[in-house]
């Protein structure tokens, strides 16, 4: 049996002695993690399986981490929601949709969907994460939905490149951004929810159109018939049931963007809570994280068997390049092992196993580096929005 340092110096792979899984909160419920973290499971939604039911209308479902665990692909009835709104599409005919595109451009266009599909394809595995995700671990707690770690998901996208149909409507010079919106609607007197990405990066040929995810058609509630892919850059930016697509001539000053989704203008959007008075900029990259997803807090094993501990990373904006693991707080790192390469904005696979541990009480961290070389912290950072959370994860262990 070894101690901690020892055990991570003879890490290894496998699948022996996989510890017990924890998040099950013993009345059909789930515990989260944080305080105030217990929430209700449901199936009350149409195409989806159990999910984390965080609000009904309008809905937000969060991804239970088990329904996350050993596949780079989160099922397409797992995916986790998130509305503005509780106008939501609930019926949409493909037949008489339209996608229109307009603003500064040449050629106005209502496009047919079977139209659209005539478009060149294309396919990329991307995460779609929100921009609360892990929100409820904010300490101290800021308002907004609190998330645990489930308000993500990975899938392959199939659709078209917002390039090819803005080379469609013919963008004319000068324009500035591209902004989008979709058919859900706003209660009165509320702004309607759009988005905007500068014309160089809507023109990048990764900005896509996606009308399958995961070789099937998108869910209803995750934005039927078609939705916007940012790959790289948080969920605000990915409008489902999109069906308006507006070339702008200036920076678009709308709430969406001149007041809500904005971070702090700081390292790792962090300021001492109670600051005030800061810069912000809208809320962009994504940053790396690597998550448990086979083991829970306070996982127990015995003394006589190896830890098998799995999960999944993704690096942000840019590719994964490694996961690490530490028994130390963070003094030494040792390589998990790492699977199969989806493409650089997906998740990937990792796991490792330790030898057995003597009897005692341990805490185990995970990180993941990014091919810009950016490591996730071991100290969370804090913003009034609860934005942008990525430290090292860490669980207890107990070894009996």
């Amino acid at each position: 049996m070894l101690d901690r340092r020892a055990a991570l110096a003879t890490i290894g792979f496998g699948t022996a002695g996989i510890a017990a899984t924890g998040w099950a909160a013993g009345d059909g419920g789930v515990d989260l993690g944080f305080a105030g973290g217990r929430r209700a499971l449901t199936r009350a939604f149409p195409g989806k399986a159990e999910m984390i039911l965080q609000r009904m209308r309008a809905p937000l479902l969060e991804t239970p981490m088990t329904a996350l665990d050993g596949q780079v692909f989160t099922p397409n009835d797992r995916f986790f929601v998130r509305w503005h709104y509780s106008d939501i599409p609930t019926a949409v005919d493909p037949a008489t949709f339209r996608l229109r595109v307009g603003g500064a451009v040449k050629r106005p266009l209502a496009i047919p969907l079977g139209e659209l599909l005539k478009l060149p394809r294309v396919e990329m595995a991307a995460v779609n994460q929100c921009s609360g995700n892990s929100r409820g671990f904010f300490t101290p707690r800021v308002p907004g939905a609190q998330w645990g770690n489930g308000a993500i998901g990975n899938a392959k996208w199939t659709g078209v490149r917002l390039k090819d149909v803005l080379d469609l409507a013919g963008v004319a010079p000068g324009a500035r951004q591209v902004r989008v919106s979709g058919l859900d609607r706003p209660p009165p007197d509320a702004p309607w929810f759009a988005k905007a990405l500068e014309i160089d990066h809507a023109r990048d040929g990764e900005v896509m159109i996606a009308f399958a995810m995961n070789d099937a058609p998108l869910p209803l509630l995750n934005g039927f018939p078609i939705r916007l892919i940012v790959p790289g850059w948080f969920s605000t930016y990915w409008v489902k049931a999109l069906d308006r697509i507006e070339v702008l001539s200036a920076p678009d000053t709308g709430f969406w963007m001149e007041k809500a989704y904005r971070i702090p203008a700081t390292p790792g959007a962090n300021v001492a809570p109670g600051a005030k008075d800061f810069p912000t900029v809208p809320i962009n990259r994504m940053v790396p994280r690597a998550f448990f997803t086979n083991v829970a807090d306070t996982a127990a094993t015995t003394a006589s068997k190896p830890l098998y501990v799995r999960g999944l990373a993704m690096g942000g904006a840019s590719a994964v390049a490694r996961v690490d693991l530490s028994m130390d707080a963070g003094a030494s790192w040792h390589a998990a092992r790492l699977g199969r390469d989806e493409g650089r904005y997906g998740f990937r696979l990792w796991e490792a196993t330790l030898p057995p541990l003597a009897r005692g009480g341990y805490r185990l961290w995970v990180r993941c580096t990014n091919a810009d070389r950016e490591a996730q912290p071991m100290q969370p950072t804090w913003n009034p929005g609860g934005f942008m959370r990525n430290p090292a994860e860490s669980i207890a262990v107990r070894v009996a």
